[in-house]
């Protein structure tokens, strides 16, 4: 596929160990009061959620490596950058206030945020929206994320969601499935037009999608933000994740996009760690053998108990800084990755494993599963 400018990249960050910002979510919690334990989605305000591990830079390494034809990259956060990253004409950061209405603000809910970026000045239609510990993990071609009809999408390795009405205990993403299904749903059996003609193939599936790297069309996304404004304007009211109020650009975005045959979907090579498990030893392993051969992996934070001692953490940056060593061109030539204190708390090394892949999938693109855990995106 030929793109007529190239493909920019966006990312949401925050530094949840910044006494500041700490200060501003601690008063944003006595505001709310109470009130908070009805709305609160399941993990929508845990440590895991905010803390940096430092995953931005070595992402950053992964995109430089492996999508060196990148666009500019947006940076999208609250009042902060990372301490390493130097001023680069190749990256760009976007602070909340030159997005969002001030009297929306803050917000610690990233499902809110993410409903602005498509609003950044200039931003290519054709982009990657990346939350900062999803990673590229090999080579990118283009045509395995656009078409010239759309972009492509894949489904997440989680069970079936099932198909009832929104649930406080479950997850954003499980809810996401379920608002997305029955606006679309309404929709139809109201005979209101969404928008373009919808694709008479369209069968909707419970199920959610995969926590990749988000292809997606700025120009698909202002014209659902005329087509639904009520699910903008929900999301958009939220101080932290909310259960009746769930992401609407990792779910509804794209389930709305194939509805209206501007998403095909597609397997992906993936693997999905998360740090707070007992095996997090074995999936760290099985990452750094797949390294390489995966488009994508997800490493998500799920120890929110954790101290900045805390050995998992430490696991996770041995392995970021093992597979991705050489420092990208949008860091300080003086900022060190790694504290040498801090690499021998992690004890554990990471020694290369064959790579066994799924076959099952077709000839040119095979899908690698990440487990049974339950996904907090």
């Amino acid at each position: 596929m030929n793109l007529q400018s190239p493909v920019d990249v966006v990312y949401l960050w925050v530094d949840g160990n910044d006494p500041v910002w700490r200060q501003k979510r601690r008063s944003a919690e006595a505001r709310l009061g109470s009130s908070i334990s009805h709305t609160l989605a399941l993990f929508g305000n845990v440590e895991g959620r905010y803390r940096d591990n430092d995953e931005l830079r070595y992402n950053l390494r992964a995109l430089e490596r492996f999508f060196p034809g990148h666009g500019h990259i947006y940076l999208v956060t609250d009042a902060q950058t990372p301490a390493w990253l130097q001023a680069h004409p190749g990256i760009t950061v976007v602070d909340h206030h030159t997005l969002i209405p001030a009297t929306a603000l803050p917000t610690f809910d990233s499902a809110h945020i993410e409903s602005y970026i498509h609003h950044i000045p200039i931003l290519s239609d054709h982009y990657f929206y990346f939350n900062y510990y999803v990673f590229f993990g090999a080579p990118v071609k283009l045509d395995d994320w656009f078409w010239s009809g759309g972009v492509y999408v894949g489904w997440s390795d989680e069970p079936e969601v099932s198909d009832e009405a929104l649930r406080m205990d479950a997850t954003a993403l499980e809810n996401a499935c379920r608002l997305s299904i029955q606006w679309l749903n309404d929709k139809a059996g109201a005979g209101t037009p969404a928008g373009r003609a919808p694709d008479p193939g369209y069968q909707s599936t419970f199920r959610t999608f995969a926590h990749s790297p988000r292809p997606m069309l700025r120009s698909v996304l202002l014209e659902l933000e005329d087509q639904a404004p009520e699910l903008f304007a929900s999301v958009r009211s939220t101080v932290f994740r909310s259960w009746d109020k769930p992401t609407i650009i990792s779910d509804f975005v794209l389930r709305w996009a194939l509805a209206h045959g501007v998403a095909s979907l597609r397997p992906y090579r993936h693997r999905y760690v998360s740090t707070g498990e007992a095996d997090q030893h074995e999936q760290l392993q099985a990452l750094l053998a797949e390294f390489g051969a995966l488009d994508f992996f997800c490493i998500n934070d799920t120890t929110d108990d954790a101290q900045t001692s805390d050995p998992r953490l430490q696991n996770v940056l041995t392995l970021l800084q093992s597979i991705l060593p050489s420092p990208s061109g949008f860091e300080k030539a003086t900022a060190s990755a790694l504290d040498p204190a801090r690499l021998r708390l992690a004890a554990p090394t990471f020694e290369a494993m064959p790579i066994r892949l799924d076959t099952s999938a077709s000839d040119s693109v095979r899908e690698v599963s990440f487990g049974s855990f339950r996904s907090r995106a």
